[in-house]
């Protein structure tokens, strides 16, 4: 754990495991407002990746899940007509768009490394 902060000290970064476990929950104003829940991760995301010790790998992981769920469920919108397979891969992946950033927030909170399934890595 010293050897850790060192090397957080050689880096000039800072641990803050609370902004990272908001980071994660962020994703979750998509219940209220629509569309925070993207915009507020990139947004903590681009401002603190250089600040926050495993801030730029949250990140990326937070985005990669936001745009892969998008993707999935344009996927499922024309699949609604096929015997509504759509229907259930949209629950699915409601279910997924609430229990992956809870799961990832207390792994952030442990210092554990963000890891969302059925991710594409695009960034």
């Amino acid at each position: 754990m010293q050897e850790h902060r060192q090397l957080i000290e050689v880096k000039g970064l800072k641990e803050d495991r609370q902004l990272l476990v908001l980071t994660h929950l962020s994703q979750l104003l998509d219940f209220v407002t629509g569309v925070g829940g993207f915009i507020v991760p990139l947004i903590l995301w681009v401002l603190k990746k250089d600040e926050i010790d495993g801030m730029d790998e949250h990140g990326k992981a937070i985005l990669n899940f936001r745009i892969s769920s998008f993707i999935f469920a344009i996927i499922c919108i024309p699949l609604i007509f096929l015997f509504g397979l759509g229907i259930l891969g949209l629950i699915a992946l409601g279910i997924c768009i609430i229990i992956f950033p809870i799961i990832n927030a207390i792994k952030a909170s442990n210092g554990e490394e963000p890891y969302y399934p059925f991710s594409i890595k695009i960034l």
